[in-house]
């Protein structure tokens, strides 16, 4: 398979353009280098995921969480009563309004297009191991940008991880991994995600009795939901427009040198290290982090199935949200793994804690890890 937009589309129908770049005089001189035709768009997300997650943390969300998909699936599906966990429990308006301001962009911009059937079930187990391996670093890769920007040095390990996972995907993208071509399907498909965004909104402000609700832990820690459904509409907004994807930028950039997306990455660090001193929310050290353990070789293992299993499956756990909610019924079919595996992490105790990994976390992520290699190794055109 070569380096190509083609080959870039096998694993997201809707990639941006890759340019093959020349000979890279060094990191930061071709990551900055002027890029032909890139938009203002990236930088716009990369600003406002920076700035406003902080802003969520300082008005209520959790230490170094101002978005995660993983835990905030997880509230959800817990608040919906797929797990036992009373500590995880709350439909989180972030993620209502990144499907419904992503589907809104969509429509807006005529980016609605709704295609499927390339490896559903494939697809929906890879999601739920996008889960898995969240559960294990505590926080899924936009979590883990958090985590680095607030100064969270046991995020090292995670971005170690990340960046191999990626790495070892595209290894075997380079080797002809291919999961299928997408087709147009019945449009219904493509509504399925954007209409559970819409559920969830009318069960959070008219909760029926199954609803449950945290009253201590992680699913009590939330800013006020004026403001969390109103970032994450503009996450949801800016994300559909940009592409912004945290796996995206590290793939695309490995892959082919396109480094679009890598620059939302940095701009999106940056940004978020300067609010998190402005707000009085850096805290450079391994200790008093909150939400995190110190058993390094399972954040790097945790990060690494995650890596590895959003490259196979085409983007990282936001942006299958984001594809999901612009008609990608294969997206979608990767959120009901996610929802599933959200459940499952908590249920079968899965998730990691503050006092470490699990036993039964360590072999699912290590089978988790197993499925991904022998998977890549199958689906090789």
């Amino acid at each position: 398979m070569s380096d190509s937009p083609a080959s870039l589309s096998g694993m997201e129908n809707k990639s941006e353009s890759v340019v093959q770049a020349p000979a890279s005089k060094g990191f930061f001189n071709d990551l900055f280098a002027r890029v032909p035709g890139l938009g203002w768009t990236i930088i716009i997300a990369g600003i406002a995921y920076g700035v406003l997650g902080v802003v969520l943390v300082t008005l209520g969300n959790p230490l170094n969480t101002g978005l995660c998909v993983s835990c905030f699936v997880e509230g959800t599906v817990g608040s919906l009563g797929m797990h036992g966990n009373v500590r995880m429990m709350y439909i989180r308006p972030e993620i209502i309004g990144i499907i419904l301001g992503a589907f809104l962009m969509a429509i807006a911009t005529r980016g609605f297009i709704v295609t499927g059937g390339s490896s559903p079930v494939v697809r929906f187990v890879l999601g739920a191991l996008t889960m898995v391996g969240s559960a294990m670093f505590m926080g899924c890769p936009i979590k883990l940008v958090y985590r680095f920007s607030a100064g969270d040095l046991t995020s090292l390990a995670g971005v170690a991880g990340l960046v191999f996972g990626v790495w070892v995907g595209i290894s075997f993208m380079r080797e002809g991994f291919f999961l299928g071509d997408e087709s147009d399907v019945n449009k219904f498909n493509g509504f399925i995600v954007p209409f559970l965004g819409v559920l969830l909104l009318i069960f959070y402000f008219y909760p029926p009795p199954f609803i449950n609700v945290s009253g201590k832990g992680p699913g009590a820690a939330h800013a006020p939901w004026f403001y969390s459904l109103g970032f994450g509409l503009i996450f949801g907004l800016l994300s559909q427009r940009s592409r912004f994807c945290i796996v995206g930028g590290i793939r695309n950039y490995l892959l082919a040198r396109d480094k679009s997306l890598l620059i939302g990455v940095f701009v999106l660090i940056g940004s978020a290290i300067i609010a998190s001193m402005v707000l009085g929310q850096f805290n450079l050290g391994m200790y008093d982090q909150g939400g995190t353990h110190l058993e390094h070789g399972w954040n790097f293992t945790g990060m690494f199935l995650t890596g590895f299993a959003s490259v196979l499956l085409g983007g990282c756990p936001l942006r299958q949200l984001i594809l999901s909610s612009e008609g990608n019924a294969d997206s979608g079919i990767a959120v009901m793994g996610m929802l599933v595996g959200a459940a499952m992490v908590q249920n079968w105790g899965l998730a990691s804690s503050t006092s470490g990994p699990t036993f039964y976390g360590k072999i699912w992520v290590l089978a988790g890890i197993i499925f991904c290699f022998l998977l890549a190794l199958f689906e090789r055109d």
